[in-house]
C-alpha cells in the first residue's frame, strides 16, 4: 500500500519538484498539491493523506497555523491525523519550536537532497520523527530563556517509571534508540518498548512531541548533560 502524500507550497515549481521526486518512488503516491494554508486544510480533510509536506511562509494562512488546524484532535472527523514535515528555505530559531508545538514531526530545509526527502517521508509515516542535534539544541536554548513549566504536565509526568524518565531525557537530548541503549546499558528492543510506553502514557504521537513535553514539563533542562536526574 502506497504512502499518500500532500505537497503544500505557494510556489508551483517547488511543489512540482517535490511531487516529482516522491512520485518516482514505488511506495509513495502524491495525492494532491496545495498553494496555501487554507487549501491545505481543506485538502487534508478531503484527501486524508498519510504525510504532508508543509511550507511555512504562504499567503492567507501560513504553514504553522495550517499544521495546527490539521492536527487539531478536537476538530470534527479527526480520527486519523496525518504526519507533517515542515519545509522551508528559512532557518530561523523561532520556527523550530513553533513547528514542533503545532504538531509537526519533522523540520527540514527545502534544499534537502532528494534521497533524504524520500527517507524523511518514510520515517515520519512510520511514526518516527526527524530531530537533528541542531534542532534539539535550538529547543534547549528556547527553554533556557523561558524555563517556566506548563501547568498540568506534572501529573502526566508522574505516570512514567524512573527508567522511562531517563529514556525521555535521552530523547530530549537528541539521542536515537541505539545511542540510548548504549548510554543506559540496556537492549535496543528494551529502548523501543520504553519509547512506545512513554508515548502511550503521555498521550503523545511521536518523538517530536516527546521532546517538547520533556522540556515543557521541566524533566529535561537546558544545560543538563547527564541522563536522568
Amino acid at each position: 500500500m502506497s504512502l499518500r502524500v500532500l505537497v503544500v507550497d505557494d510556489q508551483a515549481l517547488v511543489r512540482r519538484g517535490f511531487a516529482m521526486v516522491l512520485d518516482h518512488e514505488a511506495d509513495i503516491e502524491v495525492i494532491g498539491e496545495s498553494a496555501n494554508g487554507l487549501e491545505a486544510v481543506d485538502a487534508a480533510h478531503r484527501l486524508r493523506p498519510d504525510v504532508i509536506l508543509m511550507d511555512i511562509r504562504m499567503p492567507g494562512l501560513d504553514g504553522l497555523e495550517a499544521t495546527a488546524r490539521i492536527l487539531d484532535p478536537t476538530r470534527p472527523g479527526a480520527t486519523s491525523l496525518p504526519r507533517v514535515i515542515i519545509l522551508t528555505t528559512f532557518d530561523p530559531d523561532e520556527y523550530v519550536y513553533k513547528a514542533l508545538r503545532a504538531g509537526a514531526s519533522a523540520f527540514v530545509l527545502k534544499d534537502i537532497p532528494p534521497e533524504d526527502l524520500v527517507k524523511a517521508v518514510r520515517i515520519v509515516a512510520e511514526g518516527g520523527a526527524l530531530l537533528s542535534p541542531d534542532i534539539t539544541r535550538r529547543l534547549v536554548e528556547r527553554f533556557a530563556e523561558t524555563p517556566a513549566v506548563a501547568a498540568g504536565l506534572g501529573e502526566r509526568l508522574a505516570r512514567l517509571t524512573e527508567r522511562e524518565r531517563e529514556v525521555l531525557v535521552a530523547i530530549a537530548g537528541g539521542m536515537n534508540n541505539p545511542e540510548i541503549a548504549s548510554e543506559l546499558t540496556i537492549g535496543a528492543a528494551t529502548v523501543k518498548t520504553h519509547v512506545s510506553s512513554i508515548l502511550s502514557k503521555l498521550g503523545l504521537r511521536d518523538r517530536a512531541q516527546a521532546v517538547v513535553f520533556a522540556y515543557e514539563s521541566g524533566l529535561a533542562r537546558a544545560g543538563q548533560g547527564d541522563i536522568g536526574y
